[in-house]
């Protein structure tokens, strides 16, 4: 296949619209199951960008999480603790130790669930049946992998009414090495970034504390490269695995920290033992429940305990999670990696990651106030390393 028509663009004004090789060669995927559109093949070889290169990386299946051309959440394979099982919806799913890939697809997915819902789903490697049974049952517009078993093709199949989305790449496609975009009508030309993120890139360590432990290196390598894909401005919260905190695309880097950040908080407490036993309506969904489950914790626009609303979510009033409850809660929170994709031009970055446990940090240093911004992390024992590599994406 030489080139795909695509119904529209970004809009459905935006026509005609088609992806294609430049060179007039074959397109590096095979379209097994329904039409993709042009914002699902632009989340979809990001996010396959992401997946592959946290698999070279650090050699574990990889799963990523897509919304809108950046990551709602990126995870390597590790198995899930009993209570992130509950907290992610994933409790009752057979064999889901027995397979990694499930396993970091429970995490990406489970990470951010409003943000994931409608997602793009990236598989670092071919999609199993545990996996497949995992996807079908949540709201998702399409997948791209490198293969299917043909259990978890015919499962994939079934979702959506048959429309589901369902992608094949060529896991041995190397793009060129120079990219073209056009901007009204002007044509930018560019080296595509193969920059290698890998551990040597955390040698640099610049605050007094130089204990690096292994899981930290691996997380802040999920961190980076997750960075590495999203839209820019961009700071990211990682732990135990797998990207728990996304801020992307604020124009400001202290409200990419708050909102990562917050984002990561909000991760936290859904394995609190107040959240995790809510008492829902059977007759709920599982989306239903995640936004009840957002305004339980972070108080929204809806105060779901008052009477007259938890009536309509819960089988008996819970105990609302006080401001105390949290900030308990969150004290406990230690061992947080956290990547940023340009240098923290002030120590207010490192004051609001400290709130949400961060004890490692990975950024590219440059900043004139670099040495305040250290200053801060020592204050708080906190171990930073300067890649000295901008990791911005547009």
């Amino acid at each position: 296949m030489k080139e795909f028509e695509l119904k529209y663009g970004c809009n459905p004004n935006q026509k005609p619209s088609k992806i294609f090789m430049v060179d007039g060669s074959e397109l590096p995927i095979e379209i097994l199951c329904g039409k993709p559109g042009y914002i699902n093949f632009l989340d979809a070889f990001n996010s396959w960008q992401l997946v592959k290169e946290l698999k070279e990386a650090l050699g574990l299946p990889a799963v990523a999480s897509f919304k809108h051309v950046s990551p709602t959440s990126a995870a390597v394979g590790i198995k899930l603790p009993e209570k992130l099982k509950k907290a992610c919806f994933v409790d009752d799913i057979e064999g889901i130790d027995d397979s990694p890939l499930a396993c970091a697809y429970a995490r990406a997915r489970g990470t951010d669930r409003m943000c994931s819902f409608g997602d793009w789903v990236a598989l670092s490697d071919v999609c199993d049946k545990t996996t497949a049974l995992m996807i079908k049952r949540e709201v998702s517009d399409g997948i791209i992998a490198p293969g299917y078993t043909k259990e978890a093709l015919e499962i994939l199949k079934t979702k959506r009414k048959g429309n589901y989305n369902i992608v094949k790449i060529d896991a041995d496609y190397v793009p060129a090495t120079i990219e073209h975009k056009q901007v009204f009508g002007i044509t930018f030309e560019q080296g595509r970034n193969n920059f290698e993120i890998n551990k040597e890139l955390l040698s640099n360590i610049v605050t007094d504390n130089k204990e690096l432990p292994e899981d930290a290196i691996r997380d802040l390598i999920i961190s980076l490269i997750t960075l590495k894909y999203t839209q820019s401005n961009s700071v990211c919260f990682a732990y135990d695995g797998q990207a728990i905190g996304v801020g992307a695309g604020q124009q400001s880097r202290i409200h990419c920290t708050r909102l990562a950040g917050s984002k990561a908080d909000t991760w936290f407490l859904r394995q609190c033992d107040k959240v995790l036993n809510l008492p829902f309506l059977s007759t709920l969904g599982r989306p239903e429940r995640d936004n009840v489950i957002d305004g339980y914790i972070n108080k929204n626009e809806e105060d779901v305990c008052a009477d007259g609303n938890w009536q309509k979510y819960f089988t008996s009033k819970p105990e609302p999670l006080t401001d105390e409850d949290i900030k308990n809660y969150l004290s406990t929170i230690d061992g947080v990696s956290l990547g940023s994709d340009a240098f923290f031009p002030f120590g207010d970055n490192i004051e609001r990651a400290k709130k949400s446990g961060v004890k490692y940090v990975a950024e590219p240093g440059g900043s004139i106030r670099d040495d305040l911004v250290i200053q801060c992390a020592d204050k708080y024992g906190m171990v930073m390393a300067f890649t000295g590599m901008r990791l911005f994406h547009h």
